[in-house]
């Protein structure tokens, strides 16, 4: 069918359609949303979140109309962020969004095909599993759970369902990140000895939101139903919206920053969690009734189970009172040194002829590569705000939603860093090294199961 037969056929169809539209009411504009509804994919939103906000809602706007999605609900049981996510939505796709006021209002609307969910942290794996078994795919938030009774029960539930679900570790998504996974795939660039994560910032404020603290009643929103599985508590307005800064809600930084940096040890070595864990840290500066941590150093011994004389570490650091050092991941070999904060493979630390020969072996020295140029370069789309490693994994998640693929970051990968997540938090909250437990798939702290 050439081009021009194409375009009468459709203006026909277009204005028979809508003269037959007219007699029910509809306009040409709600007409417009009908054509290739079959094809089109609705999204819900489970929880409309700073991050949603920031980071899904513009992603989505890029893509939307060329992958043929569409968002149709809201669903946030506080009252002021539900009427601000369907009133937002609605100005920006330009029809109405249906709110609702808790999840299972949202799976009784038919049309919703899948979900956005950046809630709490540790509401993630019980909505996610709510999401999976209501028959919708999914794109969660991280971290995944931040307990191993959480994180078992959320992998089961998304393995028997077999719907599409996107782990929000958005490095998997990054076209270095792939390549760094592919040099060190390869071999060359020779076996991991040490690793550096950093995650520095100086930033009082990070994770309080005193202003919003200020308007939320307990009237407006579902008290017991933020608590999902936790234990039962009065309600506490910035347990609610400051949640990262208290435990049993948020591990702060391990759940937040170190799950991202963490996951890229696994993605990389094919290794599922560490082999130990030891922490030290504290909440030296910001004196402000939080709980969590806001500077923590944890050092990983990860490797083979059946080989504790092979191995390397992983060092990561991080506070919130001193930003020197920024963000950073840093690999280590013989040869070498992978980093993936400048995007270079270099030679740097490497192996020398001098000190090669003292001990009669050749010297181990890799050559100066820059990441970018060994980048598969993919489609994201184009990009009009917002982050791109953000849209380009909303972009696999979407296409992956269509062609029933896996996608960068399957639900395995958000098992895994979470399995990491809670053992750190464990030998913080404990002082103990912390292991883990393959039989049994339980953290173990001082011998014992760890629970919160």
């Amino acid at each position: 069918m050439n081009n021009s037969r194409r375009d009468f056929i459709k203006r026909t169809t277009l204005t028979g359609a809508a003269t037959y539209l007219g007699t029910l009411g509809l306009s040409a504009k709600s007409y417009n949303r009908i054509i290739g509804a079959n094809d089109r994919v609705n999204v819900g939103v489970v929880g409309f979140s700073d991050r949603h906000k920031d980071a899904h809602m513009p992603s989505f706007m890029n893509l939307y109309k060329e992958l043929n999605f569409d968002v149709i609900a809201v669903s946030d049981i506080w009252k002021k962020r539900r009427e601000e996510g369907v009133g937002i939505w609605k100005e920006k796709l330009g029809h109405d969004i249906k709110a609702c006021m808790n999840n299972d209002e949202l799976y009784n609307i038919k049309d919703v095909d899948a979900v956005f969910i950046s809630t709490a942290d540790f509401q993630h794996a019980t909505h996610c599993i709510e999401a999976v078994k209501a028959g919708r795919d999914a794109y969660t938030e991280k971290p995944l759970a931040e307990t191993m009774e959480d994180a078992r029960a959320v992998l089961k539930a998304v393995k028997e369902s077999n719907k599409i679900v996107q782990i929000g570790s958005q490095r998997r998504s990054g076209a270095n990140y792939a390549a760094a996974y592919d040099f060190i795939k390869s071999g060359k660039f020779g076996p991991i000895v040490m690793v550096e994560l950093t995650w520095n910032v100086n930033q009082p404020g990070r994770w309080r939101r005193p202003e919003l603290v200020a308007q939320l009643k307990e009237e407006d929103t579902d008290w017991k139903r933020f608590l999902i599985n936790r234990p039962a508590a009065p309600f506490n307005a910035r347990h609610y919206l400051e949640y990262r800064l208290f435990w049993p809600y948020s591990s702060g930084i391990p759940g937040q920053w170190m799950c991202h940096q963490i996951d890229t040890v696994h993605w990389f070595t094919g290794l599922p969690h560490p082999r130990s864990v030891s922490v030290n840290g504290g909440n030296y500066v910001w004196k402000d009734g939080r709980q969590n941590a806001d500077t923590l150093t944890a050092v990983f011994d990860y490797g083979p189970l059946n080989d504790m004389s092979n191995g390397f570490q992983v060092v990561f650091t991080s506070r919130q009172t001193n930003s020197a050092g920024d963000v950073k991941e840093i690999y280590y070999s013989n040869g070498g040194t992978l980093n993936l904060d400048t995007n270079k493979i270099t030679p740097e630390g490497g192996l020398t002829a001098e000190y090669a020969k003292a001990m009669n072996m050749q010297p181990n020295l890799l050559p100066e590569m820059n990441l970018n140029d060994m980048a598969v370069k993919v489609n994201t789309g184009a990009n009009t705000g917002g982050d791109p490693l953000t849209q380009a994994h909303v972009r696999n998640w979407m296409e992956c939603v269509r062609n029933r693929k896996q996608p960068n970051a399957p639900i395995e990968a958000g098992y895994n860093h979470a399995t990491a997540v809670i053992m750190t938090n464990a030998a913080y909250r404990t002082g103990q090294k912390v292991t883990f437990d393959d039989k049994t798939q339980e953290v173990m702290a001082g011998g014992k199961v760890f629970k919160y």
